[in-house]
């Protein structure tokens, strides 16, 4: 049997760009992956905190050090530049694994400066 654990969360993090008119995805500056340990091609879920909207997709890569966090296609219409935001990724483990400690990276109101909670 396998069971889903949270591996890693972007904790409210600011919706910078969301571009209706791009094939689809999230694009995330490559300091946020590098620190939760999400890859580019990695499915996730987001949560936008004011609209409450759900829905999840696939990671690409943006530049580092630029704070980006872009909702590419149509989830675009889900959520607002400036909303704020959690980034969800999710691991699945056998039943011998034991469950991981999730990785939860802050920022900055400017997606900048990450640091990991201690959870």
């Amino acid at each position: 049997m396998q069971r889903c654990f949270l591996g890693a969360k972007l904790h409210r993090m600011v919706i910078t760009e969301a571009d209706l008119d791009y094939i689809g995805s999230i694009t995330i500056d490559s300091d946020l992956l590098d620190m939760s340990g999400i890859l580019p091609g990695e499915r996730v879920m987001v949560a936008d905190i004011e609209s409450g909207a759900r829905f999840e997709t696939y990671v690409m890569e943006g530049k580092k050090g630029s704070g980006v966090i872009c909702i590419n296609g149509a989830a675009a219409r889900l959520v607002h530049t400036g909303d704020r935001a959690i980034i969800l990724q999710y691991v699945w483990l056998d039943n011998t694994e034991a469950p991981p400690k999730a990785r939860v990276v802050v920022a900055d109101d400017r997606n900048l400066n990450p640091s990991l909670l201690d959870t």
